[in-house]
């Protein structure tokens, strides 16, 4: 076990947590004559001010359904545009691999439902047991519809990280996709994704990765840790709801999509069925705005780098302590990969004698918001066989939180377990 840190990490003054903070207006909620504290990111961001504004803004000015000749038609289809632009500098890619969607969970299974169009009897598909089921069941249902058959990457119950020394006997010439999650949302262990993707492409597999819950937290390079598909939600990363998807040209171009006859043959239109959140589509690009500003470089992609490399360094030491401080608590259990391997800063635990949903009940005498259940990460909590008992209390930490906040969660779980 890693040494124990007996005190929160000191602020080395890089990172001005209160001027992030002025940025979300949501962290002036009070409770219990506290101010709130959220710690319950991984469920979804508080939204920063600019994503806000320019979700009103398109409201304010008039909205406009797309390619009309109008003022508002025109700017409509320069916000979507704007955004795709943006998102690409996010993830990685191009504008033009960029699709949106209601939400990740409704966007994958629109793309899986199109890919699956070439699987045949006899091809096989692989998916993980760590990972949340977004990025599972629109890969396993599309397989049930054409007799393909379904392989697990398991999970090693006691490290928390995917076992994947045998993964020449899962991914063979049979397989036709592979899906993993960059991150677990869940546990936060971090998936060497980019070596699953090699051992995929050398059979001629496509890979799809939810990157939902690792994109506000680690900096995203689609095409670097080899992913041919590659999801996430703005509503992570201080946007609005939304889904997005970055989709390599080569296989997108190629994609048989479910659409109607007047709808757009070509990427990344294909995909996009109906009306798009055009005032979401604008938030979200505000949220990749208010990131990029917290970094520095030449473009907006190297200020984003930046700005993530900040973020990571700020979020790691402070979750790093709360795990320290609850493992040292006789009646705690904390859920997460050994120190050697990478995490995102969620912490998922359980108290003894407690169900996790009690212990969330009782930090909110101090206005400690922490959520509790399995977290769609279902196969895990099975697994581990917590799922019945109520699975975790998970608390996540994002750019707003602060060192005051986890001391007011590590004071309030050590009152019942100690």
């Amino acid at each position: 076990m890693a040494e124990v840190l007996t005190q929160v990490p000191a602020d080395d003054g890089r990172y001005d947590v209160i001027a992030v903070r002025k940025r979300f207006p949501a962290l002036r909620r009070t409770e219990n004559g506290y101010p709130v504290a959220f710690l319950d990111g991984p469920g979804g961001s508080q939204v920063v001010d600019i994503a806000i504004d320019a979700m009103a803004g398109y409201l304010l000015r008039g909205s406009a359904n797309t390619h009309g000749v109008h003022g508002t038609s025109v700017e409509t289809d320069e916000i979507i545009s704007n955004c795709r632009a943006a998102m690409a500098d996010f993830l990685g890619g191009t504008p033009d691999e960029i699709a949106f969607g209601a939400n990740m969970t409704t966007l994958t299974y629109a793309i899986a439902r199109a890919i699956a169009r070439d699987w045949r009897e006899g091809d096989e598909i692989v998916v993980t047991e760590l990972d949340h089921r977004a990025n599972v069941d629109p890969w396993t249902s599309a397989a049930e519809e054409r007799g393909v058959k379904v392989r697990w990457i398991r999970v090693d119950p006691e490290l928390l990280v995917l076992k994947t020394r045998d993964l020449s006997d899962i991914i063979t010439s049979k397989t036709k996709l592979v899906a993993v999650g960059l991150a677990s949302n869940a546990v936060g262990t971090i998936n060497d994704v980019k070596m699953i993707a090699k051992a995929a492409h050398e059979v001629g597999a496509r890979v799809a990765v939810d990157a939902v819950h690792a994109a506000p937290h680690i900096f995203v390079d689609r095409d670097e840790i080899g992913a041919d598909i590659l999801v996430c939600s703005p509503y992570k990363f201080f946007g609005p709801h939304l889904g997005v998807a970055s989709i390599r040209r080569d296989l997108f171009d190629r994609l048989e999509t479910y659409k109607v006859l007047p709808q757009y043959n070509d990427p990344p239109d294909k995909i996009e069925t109906g009306t798009l959140n055009h005032e979401g589509i604008a938030g979200a690009e505000g949220a990749i705005q208010f990131i990029a500003s917290l970094g520095q470089g030449d473009s907006r992609r190297e200020r984003i780098r930046s700005a993530m490399e900040t973020i990571e360094s700020y979020e790691d030491p402070l979750a790093n302590w709360v795990r320290a401080q609850l493992r040292a608590m006789p009646k705690v259990k904390v859920y997460a990969a050994p120190d050697g391997v990478r995490k995102t800063p969620t912490i998922a635990f359980r108290v003894d004698g407690w169900a996790p949903r009690d212990v969330c009940r009782h930090v909110l005498k101090k206005a400690v918001y922490v959520a509790s259940g399995d977290f769609y990460a279902t196969t895990l909590a099975m697994v581990l066989g917590i799922r019945e008992s109520g699975s975790w209390v998970r608390a996540g930490l994002a750019p707003y939180n602060t060192r005051e906040e986890v001391e007011r969660l590590v004071e309030l779980v050590s009152e019942i377990a100690e």
